[in-house]
């Protein structure tokens, strides 16, 4: 029998450079993560497609054209001549008060593997508006308004996601004809709008009632401009997200969905309710690209709720494979000790062999979790890569009782692998309390290893 020259300190430094190689491969299952969730958000974005992106609601506001004198300098014949010219200018005038209501109906989408969450929403809502009387501070008169030319606008991100019977505004109990986009700037222009005579503000206030029903993906979202704006959406999904720079004054979430309120004062959006400028483009198209992209993130001056998915399978398996590094070093840690202390000799191809094993566990559990969900992925391939480096540890230890042994700490590492992903608060505490008693563990079982083998030597001298 070949004698193994090799010192403890030695074979410590082979699992060590063995298991940093490794390290390239997991950067690789982390990039492979990454790439198939690159791909699930494009599959999610096509079975979107044609039904309506992530959907953004602004308005209404009314807006009363105005014209305006205005003197420029130019130079004609080496003079400097001031010449005088009418420009049309926009009077913005956003509600003294809005309520609206959004009810979400969900629904899952599915496409080969891939799935996402649609909605169909109808939304409804009134809105008051008055002119302030101090509108002389703006530097405008109302007998420059053409209150015949107002026009009352409405933006929805994609608007294409419009459905079933058309939009329906009123303005004091009459029914008004709707024309495409003019949509504000959190729309991208996107929207619909309505022309009316605004006479009657001269001397009171009025009143405007919509109603309309649209489609879209992933989430909704509400660019508050009034006064006083107060949004209450409702929804049986049971798992909202509530994002933006507003957060629901009151909320019901349940099992059954959930019911949330929002109230918004234009002080704490930091405008006033007028504004006065240049006239806006007729349309502003939102980019294609960004049409159907779920990841972007809330608005400071938005609210915003996201019908999320329990379950990010992708999230998981990626903190999943930060772990990596754990499950290789603690069972090589148990193939030395079997080298080191019971004298049965582990080689650098059997390392290597080991760890490829362990690496693989990512990759199955990604292509599993894709099909059948995390949880059974998890169990699948935790049981197969057990049972995989079981056998194959019985005929590097020459023992099935040592081979034993590693299925016992494989076993271990996933269930508390498991409890880590799923206590995702408590993981780093639990997670350093465990490589604690690891630690302790393996100095306690190495206390009495000659590393450098110089005690042997210089006993033997």
């Amino acid at each position: 029998m070949a004698v193994d020259e090799r010192t403890p300190g030695k074979k410590l430094l082979i699992a060590v450079l063995i298991g940093a190689l490794l390290a390239i491969p997991l950067f690789a299952v982390y990039l492979l993560v990454y790439d198939r969730q690159s791909q699930s958000q494009v599959a999610r974005a096509s079975i979107a497609e044609g039904w309506g992106g992530p959907q953004t609601i602004a308005g209404p506001v009314l807006v009363i054209p105005y014209q305006e004198q205005t003197t420029e300098t130019v130079s004609e014949g080496g003079k400097q001549v001031a010449k005088t010219q009418t420009v049309w200018r926009e009077l913005t005038l956003a509600p003294e008060q809005a309520d609206l209501r959004t009810d979400l109906t969900p629904e899952r989408r599915r496409r080969s593997i891939y799935e996402a969450v649609l909605f169909e929403a109808a939304a409804s809502g009134t809105a008051r508006f008055v002119l302030p009387a101090d509108l002389a501070r703006f530097g405008i008169t109302q007998d420059r308004l053409f209150f015949d030319r107002a026009e009352l606008r409405f933006g929805l991100r994609d608007a294409r996601g419009l459905y079933g019977a058309p939009p329906a505004v009123t303005v004091d109990g009459v029914r008004l004809g709707l024309q495409p986009g003019k949509g504000s700037a959190a729309t991208g222009g996107a929207g619909f709008f309505t022309w009316l005579d605004a006479s009657p503000l001269r001397t009171r206030a009025i009143a405007a009632s919509f109603r309309f029903t649209f489609r879209g993906n992933g989430w909704i979202a509400l660019a508050p401009q009034a006064g006083d704006t107060r949004w209450t959406v409702t929804s049986k999904w049971p798992h909202p997200s509530f994002q933006g720079g507003f957060l629901p004054t009151a909320q019901q979430v349940s099992a059954n969905g959930f019911n949330a309120t929002w109230r918004v004062g234009n002080l704490a959006l930091g405008r006033t309710l007028v504004s006065a400028g240049e006239s806006a483009p007729d349309t502003r198209e939102t980019p294609v690209g960004d049409r159907y992209d779920t990841s972007q993130q809330a608005g400071d001056y938005e609210a915003r709720v996201d019908l999320i998915s329990p379950v990010d399978l992708y999230s998981q398996v990626n903190r999943s494979v930060k772990y990596g590094f754990l499950f290789i070093g603690f069972t090589f840690m148990a193939f030395l000790m079997f080298d080191v202390i019971a004298g049965v000799r582990v080689a650098t191809a059997e390392y290597l062999l080991v760890g490829a094993g362990l690496v693989l566990f990512f990759v199955m559990l990604l292509a599993f979790a894709e099909v059948i969900g995390f949880a059974l992925a998890y169990i699948l391939a935790a049981a197969a890569i057990v049972g995989l480096l079981t056998a194959y540890s019985a005929a590097v230890l020459r023992s099935w009782q040592r081979a034993g042994y590693i299925a016992a700490l494989l076993i271990a590492l996933y269930a508390i692998l498991y409890v880590l992903l799923s206590l995702e608060a408590y993981s780093l505490l639990i997670g350093a309390i465990l490589l604690f008693a690891a630690l302790a563990g393996i100095m306690y079982l190495t206390r009495k290893i000659d590393w450098s083998g110089l005690r042997s030597a210089t006993a033997t001298d």
